[in-house]
């Protein structure tokens, strides 16, 4: 009687798709940002903004989590999930931080490429966490873990291609050690979304 009386499952998957829809557009302005031609401060203040409102959607998340009698999924993996989400909008707002106070106005072919490789790794994080409300869902969204597996080892070949080439090819310290960070940065990115899906799988294997 008194578990009948207490609140459900309560709004935690909508929450979580609200959080990923943040993610996903933290990621088209990291694109943005690595574009020539774009405006570095216009860019950071919108990844500013993004992040602000995932923020804002965790701490809804863990109020709920605390008002919620039986939850959906564990209460540790609720709590784990969210704030892995949040780490991925947290890093991406650090590399608009970076760029806008290191100045960086050169736009690296390879930060382009590995800007797009986080959007797409948020866009997975997306479709995975859209799915996750589905317990039919679980081969799909294991598949979605396995592509941000590989879009991640891309990143990270990608970025230690490029390291080896600023190591070997520039002479210009400064720009090396600004470059670098950048670089080490948005791979970061990926490693986040990864978490994010190991997360997802656990919560899967779990449940299966």
């Amino acid at each position: 009687m008194f578990g009948r009386l207490m609140p459900r499952e309560g709004r935690f998957f909508d929450l979580f798709k609200r959080h990923a829809g943040e993610i996903v557009l933290g990621g088209r302005e990291l694109v943005a940002l690595m574009s020539e031609g774009s405006d570095l401060e216009v860019h950071a203040k919108n990844i500013e903004t993004i992040e602000k409102r995932g923020d804002k959607i965790v701490r809804e998340t863990l109020l709920l989590l605390h008002r919620t009698f039986i939850t959906p999924l564990d209460r540790n993996e609720i709590h784990e999930l969210i704030t892995k989400m949040d780490d991925i909008l947290d890093l991406a707002e650090d590399v608009a931080h970076v760029m806008f106070l290191y100045d960086v106005r050169e736009r690296a072919a390879v930060a382009r490429q590995l800007a797009t490789l986080c959007l797409a790794c948020a866009e997975k994080v997306e479709a995975a966490v859209s799915l996750l409300s589905d317990t039919g869902q679980s081969r799909r969204i294991m598949n979605l873990c396995e592509d941000i597996d590989r879009l991640e080892a891309e990143a990270d070949h990608v970025m230690r291609a490029a390291m080896a080439g600023l190591f070997r090819d520039d002479a210009d310290a400064l720009r090396i050690i600004k470059l670098k960070e950048v670089y080490e940065m948005l791979e970061g990115v990926t490693d986040r979304c990864e978490d994010v899906a190991n997360v997802l799988e656990g919560i899967v294997l779990e449940r299966a």
